[in-house]
């Protein structure tokens, strides 16, 4: 069974919901969900690439009331 973890990185501004998300994923073990809570609108590309260069998988991106959510997976 999967752990899932949630970080509120709202109202922080670049680069620091990266900063966070990294620091979060360092504690959790592959398999674990990271889901991070964002306002800045620059996390839509920057999140998908720090995913991706990580090697990490985003297994759900949604949008709620200027609310940008991320589901990341650790590899």
């Amino acid at each position: 069974m999967e752990n899932i973890k949630i970080l509120d990185a709202k109202g922080l501004a670049c680069p620091m919901p990266i900063v966070r998300t990294k620091k979060a994923m360092d504690a959790l073990t592959a398999g674990d969900i990271l889901e991070v809570h964002v306002t800045d609108k620059g996390a839509l590309a920057d999140i998908p690439a720090w995913t991706s260069a990580g090697g990490h998988e985003i297994v759900e991106q949604t949008e709620e009331a200027d609310v940008l959510i991320f589901r990341i997976k650790k590899v």
